[in-house]
């Protein structure tokens, strides 16, 4: 009988070495006040006093890209997926008013391709360097059998620390203003409505857009926007009292997440020009209005709740760390998402 190595069985131990010293630039690049290790140790090292905490707390996240990377596997279009990962997480940690410190990922695949695993998490050191966190770790996990040819599945894991006591949402009253600020496309919610959607009207994703120059495919996976920098900006602002980032269920679940009880919002559906992907988007699914607030972004990415004499200021803050930000409506004591105008 012939002997069997691990290689036969279809892991490849070298190529899984190889990609480790392949990243290892990137992911130094993103080391911050308290990373104090480097990749390939069974852990990773975070100084949180070095990183300028007195009393932390910590919070943690944890995401993944969703049928997007479906998308981005298809055109074999990977880099910036990983930047979609760190995103989903790290502006979920700023709503906690969480700093985000250090970031892993979980890369899991049947046959290891070095190149294209390369692509996706220099990406994920990319929306890493966008967030101020530090790519500390990872795994990476060749799986044959559990994958179709080419396929691979990603997840990410996000460390942030706040001091005690600085917790968000806090102290969201009847009267506060909503602030919108404008997302960069449909960022990694919907591509299930999405992929359904480009099948269903015959394009392909190297067809032109219907909305933009460009192919339908690099339109339509452009990356989620990393809100972290602005809205940590916005805080020192003072005034903002919480942030909804606006992903699966859209605006109509989202926001109430930071409202307490009893509670609710009105929000002018004319306060933003519905931007043109989800115009397409919307036309060619047949979307009624209502759906399309629990699926899509719909043009906006994260709300801000602020007190109302310090919204002007917070939009100051928030303009000059370059986001698009609209009013679009205000905290109303009754527990509901009330909605005027219409998506246009």
């Amino acid at each position: 009988m012939s002997r069997i190595t691990y290689a036969d069985a279809g892991v490849d131990i070298a190529a899984g070495n190889s990609l480790v010293e392949r990243i290892k630039p990137a992911a130094k690049r993103t080391a911050r006040p308290g990373t104090l290790s480097g990749l390939g140790g069974f852990g990773a090292l975070f100084d949180l006093k070095a990183a300028g905490f007195s009393d932390p707390v910590l919070v943690a996240a944890t995401d993944g890209v969703g049928t997007k990377l479906k998308l981005a596997i298809e055109q074999d279009m990977l880099k910036t997926v990983g930047i979609d990962l760190v995103a989903m997480c790290v502006n979920d940690l700023v709503c906690q008013g969480a700093e985000p410190l250090f970031f892993l990922d979980y890369f899991a695949t049947g046959k290891l391709d070095v190149d294209r695993a390369a692509d996706v998490i220099e990406g994920i050191a990319k929306g890493c360097a966008q967030a101020g966190a530090a790519l500390i770790g990872g795994e990476t996990a060749e799986m044959p059998g559990m994958y179709a040819a080419g396929d691979f599945d990603l997840a990410g894991f996000a460390v942030g620390a706040m001091e005690r006591g600085k917790a968000l949402p806090e102290g969201v009253k009847a009267g506060d203003v909503l602030l919108g600020l404008a997302s960069d496309g449909v960022h990694s919610n919907g591509y299930s409505l999405v992929r359904k959607t480009v099948e269903r009207s015959g394009l392909t994703w190297a067809s032109p857009a219907p909305f933009a120059q460009e192919s339908l495919g690099v339109a339509l996976l452009k990356p989620t926007r990393v809100y972290v920098k602005s809205c940590l900006g916005a805080l020192a602002a003072g005034g903002v009292k919480g942030f909804a980032h606006i992903t699966g269920g859209g605006l109509t679940e989202n926001v109430p997440r930071v409202l307490p009880e009893g509670l609710g919002v009105a929000i002018n559906l004319d306060a933003w020009a519905l931007p043109p992907v989800f115009g397409w988007l919307l036309g060619e699914a047949q979307l009624d209005q209502a759906e399309a607030l629990k699926t899509y972004n719909c043009g906006i990415g994260m709300v801000v709740v602020v007190a109302a004499d310090a919204a002007e200021a917070v939009t100051d803050a928030l303009s000059s760390s370059g986001e698009t930000v609209c009013r679009l409506g205000e905290v109303i004591p009754e527990a509901e998402v009330h909605y005027s105008g219409r998506l246009a």
